[in-house]
């Protein structure tokens, strides 16, 4: 690859005393770690989209911000057995520019690990017709995981992790040169 791809990682809990930073945290060092990517950072507490879905100033760049990505991850945690309000708002806010392009999930919660809100994520991201990677990281039981600096121990994690990413960077560099030689059908 000539330019590294382009990854957007999204906190996606807005909650007060959330713990998706120490989560993210974790997650954006190994990613950073990776020479395969440009990392970039859109925390959804500090990303200002409308509930109505209208169009803004923020939803603009927003939209920029999405449309310039190669790959995502979204942090996510898991409320009743589903994922955050403020997850689906920034899915829905923008449209065409997550076409044809791959998101992977890091999750935490209960006993769950957040892979029921995972499972009904990859329906969402289906419908707007992005690429869902298999490997899936996630925190069972997560604040017992991270210690005071915010490391884990937590072995399948940290392999998932390091899996994700390489197949993250195969379907976002793939995707990307399929999108510069052939736009994705209905952009």
């Amino acid at each position: 690859m000539d330019t590294p791809l382009r990854l957007e990682v999204i906190i996606a809990s807005v909650r007060p005393q959330r713990f998706a930073p120490v989560v993210a945290d974790w997650f954006l060092r190994r990613a950073r770690a990776d020479t395969d990517f440009e990392v970039g950072v859109i925390d959804l507490l500090g990303t200002p989209l409308p509930l109505n879905l209208t169009d803004s100033p923020e939803v603009q760049a927003f939209r920029q911000r999405i449309g310039a990505a190669d790959a995502f991850v979204a942090v996510t945690s898991e409320y009743n057995h589903g994922y955050p309000a403020s997850l689906k708002t920034a899915f829905d806010s923008v449209k065409r520019e997550w076409r044809g392009k791959p998101i992977g999930f890091v999750s935490y919660g209960g006993l769950s690990g957040g892979l029921r809100a995972v499972e009904q994520l990859r329906q969402v991201v289906a419908e707007i017709h992005m690429v869902s990677i298999r490997e899936t990281v996630s925190f069972h039981e997560a604040k017992r995981k991270f210690d005071a600096e915010g490391e884990t121990r937590d072995g399948a994690a940290i392999d998932a992790a390091d899996r994700m990413l390489r197949q993250l960077a195969w379907w976002a560099a793939a995707l990307r040169t399929a999108r510069a030689a052939d736009p994705y059908p209905g952009s």
